[in-house]
């Protein structure tokens, strides 16, 4: 009697495609036995969402069908893995107990996993191993071309492409064929066997419906429902490679960057060419004989390969630092700082001597530093940092460096106000451009030179008018905030726009939504005084020579804050962290803060 041959399979080979290749080619022929612990893990994987999960069962699903045809009998053993089991997955516990089932049933083990094999063949089992082959092109470089940017595949919708250089593309379709989820799925299924048999390719984040993974110069990531409302599959490459010496840098700079800076941050928009720079900059520090290493998640730079690309150890950008530690790098490129343990991590290695330049999202270049603001100490700001480069359309913008004195800030008079003042300087003209101090509890960030109404204030300012124009002529309007606007009218017309009780001034500030302060078009008689301004605890205080209980207004220039009663001392008090104290604070800091009597 003819005894019919046995082979069990572990995950990998199903997942790698090569089970599937050897039933095609007629080389497994009897019984096919499928553990449960291989389909338990693989539903593990699908039901947290990751891509090698689905692209299994899928495979499952094809190898059934498959032996139905080829008349092979396929047959499942085993029972489910417990958590422990699972737990220890990664450390070969259901390696294990697919081995056992493989010997109990004198079967042949076949595995595209070259521990598993050795492991196998150790206790003497027979083993089909398939060594790992590099594939053919990827699908998804076909729809790129040498001006393609990125490539944004989505379920049911036409390929779009960016087109063009950072801060100058157009996003068009790639064609006219919407793509389906089978396609995608299948475009899915190529990246991850990519990734699994590379060692050019790493999955760099694997989450509930999300994968990330860098493969060759793409970095690309994959989401699907529940992540996603449909399944998306977006790709992103650099196209352009550029050197310090195609951004003109100024001679001063130039030094700068070769002997000074050591806390550089490279800010700016998404997709305007931060990255480039960086790698840039690397490129120009490993050529003046430094050793440069990068910390990225993803690793999607493109160096020269004697720098070398770290990701999170682990999982985790802190455990990365303590190896960087170890290897003493000169300078470390962080692409990109996120959340605040990034930033932590970055100034933790700046302030434990290693160069560092990172990069950072930002509309305006002293937003970089804001992200630093309540991160870490205000006053260790200009030792972690002390160089932003703002990049916008591919271009250096602005240049800012940053400078630590002790000094009365711009705008106040009173020595008493002296503090730690970080300067905010532009590089090249040496021109202060803000001033970074605690008032109180609180860090604030004083440009010092005014701005004038934006776009967004003068339309809110119309908008007040043509609504007040119906109970008061010639109103004058100003807007303060998101949240208050003062509105001057004539004296006689006041009455009539607060209304009975407040009632139409409130039914204004309804419809508006902005609360509304009404003044007065001619300003007081009363006479401006002298004053001081000094702070204790919560408070700033203004302190004036005149009697207690004397009614005063104090202004913002010509603008109306508020109208307080002089104390015993001939103080007021204001609470640092209210509106108005915040007003009184950059009104001083314009040196237009007026006291009337």
């Amino acid at each position: 009697m003819k005894i019919m041959k046995k082979y069990v399979s572990d995950t990998s080979c199903i997942v790698d495609g090569k089970l599937t290749e050897m039933i095609k080619k007629g080389k497994i022929k009897g019984e096919l036995i499928i553990p449960e612990f291989v389909l338990s893990e693989l539903e593990n994987q699908a039901n947290r969402g990751k891509e090698i999960g689905f692209v299994g069962l899928d495979e499952l699903k094809a190898i059934r069908e498959l032996a139905k045809k080829m008349k092979i009998k396929i047959s499942s053993l085993g029972r489910k893995p417990t958590i422990e089991e699972i737990q220890l997955a990664k450390s070969g516990r259901i390696d294990a107990l697919i081995r056992d089932i493989a010997k109990s049933e004198k079967a042949v083990l076949v595995t595209a996993d070259i521990v598993q094999a050795k492991s196998a063949e150790a206790i003497g089992l027979k083993v089909i191993y398939f060594e790992r082959e590099a594939l053919k092109k990827l699908q998804l470089e076909s729809f790129f071309d040498k001006n393609t940017m990125s490539v944004h595949l989505k379920e049911e919708m036409r390929p779009l492409g960016k087109k063009g250089k950072p801060g100058n593309f157009e996003l068009a379709e790639i064609s006219k064929k919407k793509l389906t989820r089978e396609k995608l799925e299948e475009i899915a299924k190529e990246i991850l066997e990519v990734q699994r048999v590379s060692d050019d390719s790493f999955m760099e984040l694997s989450r509930n419906g999300a994968t990330v993974i860098q493969s060759g110069v793409y970095r690309i990531a994959i989401t699907r429902p529940p992540f996603s409302k449909k399944m998306e599959i977006t790709a992103v490459r650099p196209i352009v490679k550029v050197t310090l010496d195609d951004y003109a840098l100024s001679e001063r700079l130039k030094e700068r960057l070769a002997g000074q800076a050591e806390g550089i941050l490279l800010a700016g928009p998404p997709g305007h060419g931060k990255t480039t720079l960086a790698q840039a900059i690397a490129k120009f520090y490993q050529s003046q004989k430094k050793i440069v290493k990068t910390m990225e998640k993803p690793r999607d730079m493109q160096l020269e390969p004697e720098i070398t690309q770290y990701s999170a150890l682990e999982g985790s950008m802190v455990k990365t630092a303590d190896i960087l530690l170890l290897v003493r790098p000169d300078f470390t490129i962080y692409d990109e700082l996120r959340e605040t343990k990034d930033f932590r991590v970055f100034a933790d290695l700046r302030l434990a001597g290693v160069g560092m330049v990172g990069v950072v999202h930002a509309t305006e270049a002293v937003d970089a530093v804001h992200r630093f603001i309540n991160r870490i100490e205000l006053g260790l700001i200009p030792q972690v940092v002390d160089t932003i480069i703002f990049v916008k359309d591919g271009k250096i913008n602005t240049v800012y460096s940053l400078n630590l004195k002790v000094k009365v800030p711009t705008g106040m008079n009173s020595e008493d106000l002296a503090r730690p003042v970080i300067e905010v300087i532009d590089f090249e003209s040496s021109e202060l451009k803000y001033e970074i101090y605690t008032y109180g509890e609180e860090a604030v960030v004083i440009p010092i030179k005014g701005k004038g109404a934006s776009k967004v204030q003068k339309l809110a300012e119309e908008n007040i008018s043509r609504a007040i124009r119906k109970f008061a002529k010639n109103a004058q309007i100003t807007v303060i905030s998101d949240e208050r606007a003062v509105v001057k009218v004539r004296e006689e017309d006041i009455p009539y726009l607060i209304g009975r009780s407040g009632s139409r001034i409130k039914s204004l500030e309804d419809e508006l939504g902005i609360h509304l302060t009404v003044e007065p078009i001619v300003e007081t008689l009363k006479e401006e005084v002298k004053f001081k301004l000094t702070e204790k605890g919560g408070y700033m205080i203004i302190t004036s020579k005149a009697q207690s209980g004397k009614n005063v207004d104090v202004y913002k220039g010509k603008e109306f804050l508020f109208n307080a009663t002089l104390g015993k001392k001939g103080q007021i008090k204001v609470k640092k962290k209210s509106q108005l104290g915040r007003q009184v604070l950059h009104a001083s800091a314009l040196k237009n803060l007026r006291v009337l009597i």
